[in-house]
């Protein structure tokens, strides 16, 4: 009937590993799987519409997806170090 420590802690990591993982994809997921957006920037558009080039729009829009997915991957890796150490203490 009484779980040991052992068992307890197992089950805490267990539960605290899957609201990370659901957290993760509940965030993760409209990034990864959203339809492609064009967005920038008022001055940005107004520059390159005046030109009529094509290429450098669709150029523009990578970079600031680029630009925008970078704090994402550091907050992710920090989390990641933060939670290996935690394992490793207990």
């Amino acid at each position: 009937m009484f779980k040991s420590k052992v068992e307890s802690q197992k089950s805490k990591v267990r539960m605290l590993l899957v609201k990370f993982i659901a957290v993760s994809f509940v965030i993760l997921a409209p990034c990864l799987f959203s339809p492609k957006a064009n967005a920038q920037c008022a001055m940005c558009r107004a520059a390159l519409e005046t030109e009529g080039n094509k290429s450098k729009g669709e150029a523009v829009n990578d970079g600031i997806v680029y630009l925008m997915l970078i704090p994402y991957v550091l907050v992710g890796g920090i989390g990641y170090a933060v939670y290996r150490m935690n394992k490793k203490k207990k």
